[in-house]
């Protein structure tokens, strides 16, 4: 039986909150990795993932076509992890998330690789948000290029470095009360960055189905408001939670896009929030989730106090409620 070292996967965008996890993952199934980012002098903290020259890094950046020809070159399997939460620049969603898919699925077909493309939940082209509807499109472009890529599409993912959980913690610390954007209704199914990573790993093992789209969603149906909840009750802090109608949050949105670190609100993020960002039915029926791989997905509750514990207000030993 041939060693997967043997198998070289490069992995675009794998220095990022999901990649360094997928990273790690591959590195356990003892795969070669070559690691495309835009800034290879900062992610040396990949090297120690592996074993010396498993993973190594190199230049690409997916609005330039001749890099990413270059990172995709002799590779097995193509992983594309490249998306952003905000927009700046030059990085803009259709020109990463759309156009940038497609440029990375174009460049695994001239090596014949096989692709795995990570998307999001709530992808949908005539989606009223930018980020949904370029998520859509990047799926589109995949397809066209590598029919047989297999696309996994998480809900929002949790984990240490995430800016999910870690940007409430951090807003608890330095705000009496938190927002609750639309009432706090919409539900989500948090989905815990490690289960992810050992999904794409399982389809790099090739045990998805080639052209399948698959759901991720962690073991419970959350609303905000219990997210919220959730957050506070780990960290140990009373917050008042306030409910604000969409309409004021994306009038806010409009000077908080300009915020720096935890207050960061732009009005694309507050049009997602319209929607619920949950595993379909149809998923579920068909197999195409996370229990269809075999993965028992972790939940929020029993992961997020591993990290969420620096935002107490004495730290990781304090007894709660004290």
């Amino acid at each position: 039986m041939p060693s997967n070292l043997d198998t070289l996967v490069t992995v675009f965008g794998g220095s990022g909150f999901v990649g360094r996890s997928v990273v790690r993952a591959l590195a356990k199934r003892e795969y070669r990795i070559r690691v495309a980012v835009r800034r290879p002098e900062l992610a040396g903290y990949l090297q120690p993932l592996g074993r010396v020259g498993q993973i190594h890094t190199v230049q690409a950046n997916v609005r330039h076509q001749g890099s990413v020809e270059a990172a995709a070159r002799d590779a097995h399997v193509v992983v594309n992890l490249v998306g952003i939460l905000a927009q700046s620049g030059a990085q803009t969603f259709e020109a990463v998330q759309a156009a940038g898919a497609g440029t990375i699925a174009k460049a695994a077909a001239g090596a014949a690789a096989q692709v795995v493309h990570v998307s999001a939940i709530g992808a949908d082209e005539n989606s009223p948000s930018a980020y949904a509807r370029t998520k859509a499109e990047g799926e589109k472009a995949v397809l066209a290029a590598v029919p047989t890529a297999t696309i996994m599409r998480p809900s929002v993912v949790f984990g240490p470095e995430d800016q999910f959980t870690n940007r409430f913690g951090a807003l608890a610390r330095i705000s009496p009360f938190l927002p609750l954007i639309g009432g706090g209704v919409t539900k989500m199914q948090p989905v815990y960055v490690g289960d992810v990573a050992s999904a794409v790993a399982d389809a790099v093992d090739g045990k998805a189905k080639a052209g399948a789209t698959y759901e991720l969603g962690g073991p419970e149906i959350l609303s905000m408001r219990e997210i919220m909840e959730t957050i506070l009750d780990i960290t140990d802090r009373e917050r008042m939670l306030v409910s604000l109608p969409f309409g004021i949050a994306r009038f806010q949105s409009h000077v908080l896009q300009f915020a720096p670190g935890a207050l960061k609100l732009t009005p694309d993020q507050v049009e997602l929030l319209r929607s619920d960002n949950v595993v379909s039915q149809a998923a579920k029926d068909a197999g195409l989730t996370l229990e269809g791989l075999g993965i028992t997905p972790d939940s929020l509750e029993g992961v997020a106090p591993q990290y969420l514990w620096r935002f107490r207000p004495a730290g990781q030993f304090q007894r709660k409620n004290a």
